[in-house]
């Protein structure tokens, strides 16, 4: 077994990395299969004369899945940082 922090470090890197994108991935498909599930019940509720459903698809799930990007970029910036600053102090 390598001892090398280096390694250790990488693995540990990647397993955060592919945690957050699973989970993130998740919420992508939970989302966008609830609101096309329920896109019949949505269509009942009206907003400027639009279906709710209407919105949602159109807008909604873009602005959701900007946030998702949003996130998972802050999210590896924070992982980067913590990682590079355990390096420098000889973690």
């Amino acid at each position: 077994m390598n001892s090398d922090p280096s390694i250790a470090r990488q693995r540990i890197y990647w397993q955060r990395t592919r945690r957050l994108t699973m989970i993130l991935i998740g919420i992508w498909a939970s989302v966008t299969f609830v609101v096309i599930f329920f896109a019949r019940e949505l269509s009942g509720l009206n907003l400027f004369g639009w279906p709710l459903s209407f919105y949602m698809a159109a807008q909604g799930l873009v602005v959701g899945y900007l946030l998702l990007i949003a996130f998972y970029v802050w999210a590896m910036q924070r992982l980067d940082r913590t990682l590079t600053d355990d390096h420098d102090h000889g973690i």
